[in-house]
């Protein structure tokens, strides 16, 4: 990725793995209307070309925070009007980033609330500091999640659950979110971006279409009845099938090596 965004930080620290950092320590990586805008140009880029991405960190400047949700300031006396425009940049982002084919990690680095709580629902999994902090705090301002928190947080958590925390609006600690589901792993505030880059590393090395297809599979598959689902996994495993990559990894399986795989 060789475009550079005003409130991303885009690097590449491992084969094939782009670490993307939401980049307003100044304001908490809060989510203002650039952030927005830019989060949606590039993951709606990595779903028209990926390049030799595959796999995707995000994560957030500094140790204070992931993302503190919507840039109140920059909201502070807009109309119904320009609220409306705004969310309809917030709505787009979420869809970019729930239907990026490419396999995303967050790394949840501080605070994640509101939108940074909704944000980070959206990938497909996450490691948190022992620092992080949770919250949808979206009642207590007069609105509701808007950018996929009513659904994602409940798929993650449960419907009880998601209904307890979004209705009341209160923080909840990293210890419970990982007992609630919404994480895979704590780790230290130190340790916790290189844990989440060797896991987007060790996904990486492995078949690049077969990761993309297994990842739609279990995601769309989640939405339907078992049967329809077993049938949509089999037309997924049915296109790896005439690929160069699932005859390599027979092969080096074979001759006792490392597969080396090339996305075709």
């Amino acid at each position: 990725m060789d475009i550079s965004y005003e409130t991303l930080k885009l690097t590449t620290p491992r084969p094939h793995v782009l670490l993307v950092t939401m980049a307003r320590p100044e304001a908490a990586n809060a989510m203002n209307t650039q952030l927005s805008l830019d989060m949606t140009a590039m993951f709606e880029g990595l779903a028209m070309d990926a390049g030799d991405v595959r796999c995707v960190v995000v994560t957030g400047a500094g140790d204070r925070a992931f993302c503190a949700g919507g840039d109140l300031k920059e909201r502070n006396g807009m109309s119904d009007a320009a609220w409306r425009r705004q969310h309809v940049i917030f709505e787009r982002m979420v869809r970019a980033l729930i239907d990026c084919p490419v396999p995303m990690i967050g790394a949840v680095n501080g605070a994640a609330y509101g939108g940074g709580c909704e944000i980070a629902a959206t990938m497909d999994f996450l490691y948190a500091a022992d620092t992080a902090r949770f919250a949808m705090t979206e009642v207590t301002l007069g609105i509701i999640p808007g950018a996929g928190g009513t659904q994602t947080l409940a798929r993650a958590m449960g419907e009880r659950r998601a209904k307890e925390l979004i209705l009341s609006g209160r923080p909840f600690s990293v210890q419970e979110a990982l007992e609630w589901g919404l994480l895979n792993a704590v780790h230290p505030q130190a340790d916790l971006l290189n844990a989440a880059l060797e896991t987007a590393e060790r996904i990486a090395s492995n078949a690049p279409i077969a990761v993309r297809q297994a990842k739609q599979a279990i995601h769309r598959g989640l939405g339907m009845s078992l049967a329809d689902g077993l049938s949509y996994e089999i037309e997924a495993y049915n296109r790896t099938v005439p690929t160069k990559d699932r005859r390599e990894g027979v092969l080096a399986f074979n001759e006792k090596r490392k597969a080396v795989f090339k996305g075709v």
